[in-house]
């Protein structure tokens, strides 16, 4: 029988980069957004099934975990990356923008957990989190504040679910090219003062970067795989960088 995973958040960005990594390494995937989504490469009717809803809302989460064990008759990982991002001062911070965050980037975290814990029997949950949350940043408390909280889960779980044999980890990478990114750059608050995306990119990875470059998609997908697989059976309760060394150690 084939590996199933769920990925919140799987239709772009770092989602559907993990998605597609799955595919490629035989495994089936549930994958969930808002939005319908084009059939992702590796996928046919036999591997894949995409499921839109809200990942805010905690019987999503269990309709996701159901439907997997509906078609492919088990649920070995869980990988929550659906997330929202928004520079923000705390003065331009309500309480719209507050639950949008907190509900999107932490609840719906500690959902995908609880379903992933009861429905797997032996197997492992990856959290996508930041470097975001191993440090703060200015005009970026509300989101710094949710990944911290990732952490904090991840680290809790990791203890909670291993008597099950869930392992539970959390990656963390620096800025990576995404069109949820490239938004949030567009904002006023954002540290891109010119609103210029790539610009930035390129003068972050010079000044900040061990390796003078910023990590890819594939780096993160390749990651969470290794996590997700049984080369990592010791590994949990961690909260890796992909970063190329922004943030050592």
């Amino acid at each position: 029988m084939l590996n199933t995973a769920v990925v919140t958040g799987g239709s772009k960005g770092i989602g559907l980069s993990i998605v597609e990594n799955l595919l490629s390494n035989g495994w089936n995937v549930v994958s969930a957004s808002r939005t319908s989504t084009e059939l992702p490469k590796s996928a046919n009717n036999d591997n894949f099934l995409h499921i839109e809803g809200d990942v805010r809302n905690s019987n999503f989460h269990e309709k996701l975990a159901k439907s997997a064990i509906d078609k492919f008759s088990s649920l070995n990982a869980y990988v929550n990356n659906a997330g929202f991002s928004e520079w923000r001062s705390l003065e331009m911070i309500d309480d719209v923008f507050l639950n949008q965050i907190f509900e999107t980037n932490i609840f719906s975290y500690f959902y995908g957990c609880k379903a992933a814990s009861k429905y797997i029997k032996t197997g492992s949950i990856v959290n996508i989190s930041s470097i975001a949350g191993k440090r703060g940043s200015i005009n970026n408390s509300a989101y710094v504040a949710t990944k911290f909280g990732v952490e904090g889960l991840t680290q809790s779980l990791a203890k909670e679910l291993g008597t099950k044999q869930i392992r539970v980890n959390a990656i963390c990478p620096v800025l990576i090219e995404t069109p949820g990114l490239i938004s949030a750059l567009s904002g006023d608050s954002s540290p891109n003062l010119e609103k210029n995306s790539k610009e930035f990119f390129k003068e972050f990875a010079k000044t900040q970067s061990a390796l003078n470059r910023l990590p890819t998609l594939q780096e993160v997908s390749d990651l969470c795989f290794y996590l997700l697989s049984d080369q990592a059976s010791g590994i949990t309760g961690q909260s890796i960088n992909v970063d190329c060394g922004v943030l050592p150690g």
